[in-house]
């Protein structure tokens, strides 16, 4: 049933719809990580999410599946025509952020791409207490949550569609108990929250870090793994039980500001179907449903 509907994706509805903004050249926006026309420092309102990788990034939380016509014409397009606002770089070569970099592992894996090359550079750029940080390169020593999950999510899709290597295998169980160890949301030397905003679900989550959000990706690797939840887990759980409408419904938080193709929610402090998604799968994995 699920392989069915998964099959509508290219077709109707939100998939269609992201696929049918793509250019001939197979960009979105005409840009890598902004879109052509973005101007920096100017008056526009957040970043914009209209560009290739954010599109991308969204096609594969839509589901499209990455053998359909349509997802291996865009690969192979934007492998030829797509390059990062940095240098110039192509776009399945990375950049050097390694928060875009973990996006793009996490797109390139899902749709079939090699993209071994980032993975080593991301291995190269972990931090000592087991995460990442964009700020590394201007001098920051430790990982942030932002980046650290960008580039877990990579590895794990990477893992899911090679097996991953001894060294990637480590890295992200160190970046996990870099998580873990601070039960995804607080502070070690002081243990309140790292940041009142990672409480706060949002949708969709761009490269922004919540608890949600990481409790889905310690759900989806223990699927992976055939692990049980780890008991670090529970305050972040806890929260997630506190934030339940009594209709059995999460509310939308926040969404990040900028340029849309379109919304797939109704706006801030309303129901959303895709928190009450990721909140229900999550407290069913660890038999809090």
């Amino acid at each position: 049933e699920w392989s069915a509907e998964r099959a509508r994706v290219e077709t109707e509805g939100w998939g269609a719809q992201l696929l049918a903004f793509e250019d001939e050249d197979g960009q979105w926006a005409g840009g890598a990580h902004f879109p052509h026309d973005y101007v920096w420092d100017g008056p526009e309102e957040g970043q914009p999410w209209t560009s290739t990788s954010h599109s991308l990034t969204q096609l594969r939380s839509f589901g499209l599946h990455p053998a359909s016509v349509a997802a291996q014409r865009a690969v192979q397009l934007i492998g030829e025509n797509c390059r990062w606002d940095y240098a110039g770089e192509p776009e399945w070569e990375g950049e050097v952020e390694p928060c875009i970099n973990g996006m793009t592992v996490a797109n390139g894996a899902y749709f079939g791409v090699d993209v071994s090359a980032i993975v080593d550079r991301l291995l190269g750029e972990r931090l000592n207490d087991g995460g990442w940080n964009c700020e590394a390169e201007r001098g920051s020593v430790r990982s942030s949550y932002d980046t650290t999950i960008n580039v877990l999510e990579g590895f794990l899709e990477y893992e899911l569609a090679t097996g991953g290597t001894a060294e990637t295998r480590e890295a992200r169980r160190s970046a996990e108990g870099f998580l873990l160890e601070r039960q995804l949301f607080l502070r070690l030397s002081t243990g309140e929250p790292a940041d009142d905003d990672y409480l706060l679900f949002r949708n969709p989550q761009r490269w922004q870090y919540d608890v949600l959000r990481g409790l889905d990706y310690f759900r989806r690797a223990a699927a992976f793994e055939g692990t049980r939840p780890d008991p670090r887990l529970a305050t972040a759980i806890d929260h997630v039980l506190s934030k339940r409408n009594k209709d059995g419904t999460w509310l939308l938080d926040k969404n990040p500001i900028g340029r849309t193709w379109f919304d797939v929610d109704d706006g801030p402090d309303k129901p959303s179907r895709w928190v009450t998604l990721r909140a229900l799968r999550v407290l069913e994995w660890v038999g809090a449903a």
